[in-house]
């Protein structure tokens, strides 16, 4: 039944090309899993070991989670991190939270030390090193939390140095503009789940269909409540890669789905190769302060 509201699993495959990429990153390959929503309901367990065979399969270098493990409550986290904790990548696992993973309280620390306990390090407002000192990855807090604060992370890295950025909502690509992004890796939009051919994600076109629609019908419909806006602003960040500004951004449709189910839009495993490139637009001039101390994890 899981499978008829979701579709088949999808494999995406492309490469990002990053401005002074080292030569002996050259070629390295990143899996990205977004957006499980493991809870019964929204996650199959035939899709979970699919997506966690299908990255194993492809030996990567790395691969990232970017959030929302759960929805709402974190009791499901011990039986998802067992799962998890069967990743396989040359340089480790690493993820930052999603919304669905802090709310309510309690929620962040549950889910933070289930994903430790698997061997996952997890990101919040830190910045690794698995690639080591040439290429950082930043994890960001959740967009929509008290501590979502990139100034204070960003600022620590040199603008002539490229990074990644693991950040669940796309919307944070907006804010992150005054700094170098060389790619950003988010989710929670679940690539809109309803796609027009042709069109694209429906909420995109949310404002004019929306006026369309009776107002009696509107809480009926999938994407047509008030609120819906509310969920991700830039909605045609939806999915895919984009480029904002100078900087490159990528959105995972993500594996857990929501009634009504998936249309046109599957779940997915994103595989990412780097590939060095001259850098040819100018980059972004960081904000004049004075740097917090570095933070490493």
């Amino acid at each position: 039944m899981h499978k008829l509201l979701s579709g088949s699993l999808k494999i995406d495959r492309l490469t990002v090309e990053i401005a002074g990429l080292p030569h002996s990153l050259n070629g390295t390959t990143i899996v990205q899993l977004s957006d499980l929503h493991f809870d019964g309901l929204r996650l199959s367990e035939q899709m979970l070991e699919e997506a966690i065979a299908v990255s194993n399969q492809t030996q990567p270098d790395l691969v990232v989670l970017t959030g929302d493990y759960v929805t709402d409550d974190p009791a499901p986290m011990d039986n998802l991190a067992q799962r998890l904790q069967h990743l396989q990548s040359q340089l480790g696992v690493y993820a930052v939270l999603g919304n669905h993973d802090i709310y309510p309280t309690g929620s962040q620390e549950k889910v933070t030390t289930s994903l430790t306990q698997a061997g996952i390090q997890v990101l919040w407002n830190q910045i690794a090193y698995p690639f080591g000192q040439d290429l950082p990855l930043v994890g960001l807090a959740d967009f929509w939390s008290k501590d979502f604060d990139p100034m204070r992370i960003m600022c620590q890295l040199e603008a002539s140095v490229p990074r990644i950025v693991l950040s669940h909502n796309p919307d944070s690509a907006a804010e992150l503009q005054p700094w170098r992004v060389d790619l950003q890796l988010s989710g929670h939009t679940h690539g809109g789940q309803v796609v027009i051919p042709g069109l694209g994600p429906i909420p995109t076109w949310y404002q004019t269909i929306r006026r369309r629609i009776p107002k009696q019908l509107r809480p009926w419909l999938p994407y047509m409540r008030e609120d819906c806006y509310k969920v991700v602003r830039h909605w045609e960040w939806a999915q895919g890669l984009h480029q904002i500004g100078s900087n490159t951004l990528y959105v995972n449709r993500g594996l857990g789905t929501y009634l009504p189910g998936r249309l046109f839009c599957p779940p997915e495993v994103t595989v990412l190769t780097l590939a060095a490139q001259a850098r040819t637009s100018p980059l972004p001039v960081p904000p004049k302060i004075k740097a917090a101390s570095p933070v490493s994890a």
